[in-house]
């Protein structure tokens, strides 16, 4: 994948987004030396990228993140920090972003310096099998929704369909129709279609620009 120097993944709650950042920081890092991966999800605390932190440590990966992930506060903070993706232009970033709109906001704070550098990828990462995008219609209203709290426009789409240890190729296969739904809905792109490593090994061939990964384990 080619990547911009900042990405950005949004998605309603639930969509998969964390997944889909650490095995991009991942494949990032074997391009640039300079990696980081955010963690804006200042909101929920539930599945997070710092969960990976060790997994990060032992590739080289910068791990910026919120002093509350991991915790019950359901404080909105912002560390200093996260300011690095915007200032340091050689810091190739990966940002998992909140869950719908509330997530955004906080990436609205950086949203002008984004938009003034525009080196950035902002996608909406779906998933059908949620109980609100269940339709592409609902999941449009979240990515406007999105993009309103963040003041910054989408580039593409991220199918992340499926059923976590459950999934099928067939679940995926039938996500398509979906996907293609959004994509005329929107007029945006489908930029990756994510599937778990066993999962993706039965669609080479019937799905295009198919990106393989493996699940992040939350530690014990």
């Amino acid at each position: 994948m080619n990547y911009k120097r900042i990405t950005l993944l949004c998605g309603h709650y639930g969509s998969g987004k964390t997944n889909i950042a650490v095995n991009m920081a991942l494949d990032l890092r074997k391009q640039y030396e300079n990696v980081a991966v955010a963690d804006l999800d200042i909101v929920n605390p539930y599945f997070r990228t710092k969960d990976s932190s060790r997994e990060f440590d032992e590739a080289g990966i910068r791990l910026i993140v919120s002093e509350y992930a991991n915790s019950n506060l359901d404080i909105p903070a912002l560390p200093q920090e996260m300011y690095a993706i915007v200032d340091d232009r050689s810091l190739m970033s990966i940002v998992d972003v909140g869950g719908d709109d509330r997530g955004a906001y906080a990436l609205g704070r950086l949203s002008p310096a984004i938009r003034e550098e525009n080196n950035y990828d902002m996608f909406l990462v779906v998933n059908r099998f949620r109980p609100l995008t269940p339709d592409a219609v609902s999941t449009v209203e979240v990515l406007r929704e999105i993009e309103t709290a963040a003041s910054l426009k989408f580039s593409g789409i991220i199918n992340n369909s499926n059923l976590g240890a459950e999934t099928v190729p067939e679940d995926v296969l039938s996500s398509e129709q979906y996907v293609r739904e959004i994509t005329e809905l929107t007029g945006l792109p489908l930029v990756l279609t994510t599937a778990e490593e066993s999962v993706a090994a039965a669609l080479y061939g019937k799905v295009s620009n198919l990106f393989p990964m493996h699940l992040q384990k939350r530690p014990v």
